[in-house]
């Protein structure tokens, strides 16, 4: 069991790893050992997690959520097996904790008076600029 925060506790029987060849560092076993992992965890079929945070799950995930529900990451940048596997759930359980936290709601506010106030004059004072600027008309004839 992974403990996200107090209300959601992940079953680590619901991860599903693969492991591949990566590129970059490795030395000599670069191409001989599966050291990246993929990470896959079905969100929608998850019993663990509440269903607002599984959907914000799904809005923060972008494009790690595949069409099928399943939310797939991918680490390589570590030289062992294990050391990817680790990462991995490091970055799936930071994604789910940001999930987690509900979003502020926004409440429209007024501007303040003295706000208006700036605004105007401002807006006064680009007048006069713009005013200065303009030739003076000529008398017609």
């Amino acid at each position: 069991m992974i403990s996200i925060n107090d209300r959601v506790v992940l079953d680590e029987s619901e991860l599903h790893f693969d492991f591949m060849r990566a590129s970059g560092p490795g030395g000599q076993n670069v191409n001989k050992v599966s050291t990246a992992v993929r990470l896959r965890f079905p969100v929608n079929q998850s019993a663990c997690l509440p269903e607002d945070v599984r959907l914000r799950l799904c809005r923060l995930a972008g494009k790690k959520m595949g069409a099928d529900g399943v939310l797939t990451i991918v680490a390589r940048a570590k030289r062992t097996q294990e050391g990817n596997r680790r990462d991995a759930i490091e970055r799936l359980v930071e994604l789910i904790a940001r999930a987690c936290q509900r979003p502020k709601t926004r409440r429209d506010t007024r501007p303040t008076l003295a706000s208006k106030k700036r605004r105007l004059e401002s807006k006064r004072r680009h007048g006069q600029t713009k005013a200065q600027r303009r030739t003076p008309a000529s008398p017609e004839d």
